[in-house]
């Protein structure tokens, strides 16, 4: 089995993320433009030519729904003329769409098939009312057992996995406020956060009043991860391309990033039906725990101390809640340990989400785990600004799609 969880390199060469305060339909831009400014935005950062990219993937959710726009990958080739005839393709995992993504591009580049190829995750959400919204984010839930003719299904979802920590270990309100607020906190130091001049601390996150909603049971407003349009371009090579690259910049090819781990797993589709299943496992959502795992393996890791930093997926505080104990940060149902000794802060013994995560930095959801990606990159380069963790040479994100549903982890080096 060993042999099988080895990776064949994969470099990062770097990326580009638009700003994910901006509301792209008030600035009456089409999806095409976003889609642009993404790609445009990391050939530029990385100095490489359109003329070198020989395969593109495309990471979105629900373009069909948000935009009325399909064949995404047919659009990657109008940014330029060079991609005329380039092979592309779409993929979909509702959150972790960006991720699977990913994945397509790293089996090609490990199959030789290709040795540069353009990743860009994508969302437009913010051309439809909220109640729309949240319907069509039903969709990744089984639609008509979990969501149909529910206002706001996926708050209630993730209230639930809540719930079940609560039932099987017991759950503090304010355990999920201090994830909050660290998230906010950690997102005014993200030039590119949604949320980076939003008011947000631990006390606000605690009430529940006007300001501060309930959504979906125990869930509130300041629990929940922002509706957020954004494009996030990722470009990964191959050796071959990567020992010309660094020559070409002067660095030496152990300098540059690579992805030396991944763990891709996919559970029942229905909350309930995973809760049934992990009713006598140490872990609430054990499939998530062995894409962690699986990471870690083919990587060559440890554990979680060898990682010096994670991106997760926060997209409401239950799941970063779930997160702690499955990385192992924690023993299982302690999550709030780690909350409460400072563990999770950027200077903290086990940094999450230094970007502010999808409750600070924003969730454009198919862009979500490319952006996981770029801030890795951005972290192991040393190149994160005011949300650098000192020193960070490995991190690790973790990225989910529906209700704990498809996740993917990947671990991102550099010497």
């Amino acid at each position: 089995m060993s042999a099988t969880l080895r990776t064949p390199e994969v470099f990062i060469l770097g990326g580009y993320q638009t700003d994910f305060s901006r509301n792209w339909t008030k600035e009456r831009k089409h999806f095409a433009a976003l889609m642009r400014e993404g790609v445009l935005g990391a050939l530029e950062s990385t100095d490489v030519e359109p003329k070198d990219v020989q395969v593109a993937h495309v990471g979105n959710f629900a373009a069909e729904l948000y935009c009325k726009q399909g064949h995404l990958g047919a659009f990657f080739v109008e940014v330029d003329p060079a991609f005329s005839g380039l092979p592309t393709a779409r993929h979909e995992a509702a959150c972790a769409s960006g991720s699977v993504a990913i994945l397509a591009a790293m089996a090609e580049i490990q199959a030789g098939w290709y040795d540069v190829a353009c990743v860009v995750g994508i969302e437009q959400m913010k051309t439809v009312a909220a109640a729309e919204g949240g319907d069509y984010l039903g969709t990744a839930a089984w639609y008509e057992q979990e969501a149909k003719g529910i206002e706001f299904p996926f708050p209630k979802l993730f209230g639930k996995l809540g719930d079940e920590y609560d039932k099987r270990y017991g759950l503090k309100d304010e355990h999920l406020a201090g994830i909050s607020a660290i998230n906010y906190a950690n997102a005014k130091l993200n030039p590119l956060a949604q949320t980076r001049t939003w008011y947000m601390n631990k006390a606000h996150a605690c009430s529940r009043d006007d300001f501060n909603a309930a959504v979906g049971g125990r869930v509130k407003i300041s629990d929940c991860s922002q509706v957020t349009d954004g494009s996030v371009a990722v470009l990964l090579a191959g050796r071959a391309y990567a020992e010309k690259y660094a020559a070409r910049r002067g660095v030496k090819l152990e300098s540059l990033p690579r992805i030396t781990g991944w763990g891709h797993h996919t559970a029942r589709l229905k909350f309930a039906d995973k809760v049934a299943e992990s009713k006598d496992a140490a872990y609430v959502l054990p499939h998530v725990r062995s894409t962690i795992t699986d990471a870690w393996r083919r990587a060559n890791l440890g554990g979680v101390t060898d990682v010096d930093g994670i991106e997760t997926h926060d997209c409401f505080t239950t799941s970063e809640y779930m997160a702690i104990d499955h990385f192992g940060i924690t023993s299982p149902g302690e999550s709030w340990k780690a909350v409460e000794d400072g563990s999770l802060e950027i200077r903290g013994a086990h940094p999450i989400n230094p970007s502010g995560g999808l409750i600070g930095a924003g969730h454009p959801v198919g862009a979500t785990g490319v952006r996981q990606l770029l801030d890795s990159y951005k972290q192991v380069t040393g190149t994160a600004g005011d949300y650098q963790v000192e020193g960070a040479k490995t991190f690790q994100t973790l990225n989910i799609g529906g209700s704990g549903t498809t996740s993917v982890s990947f671990v991102v080096e550099t010497p």
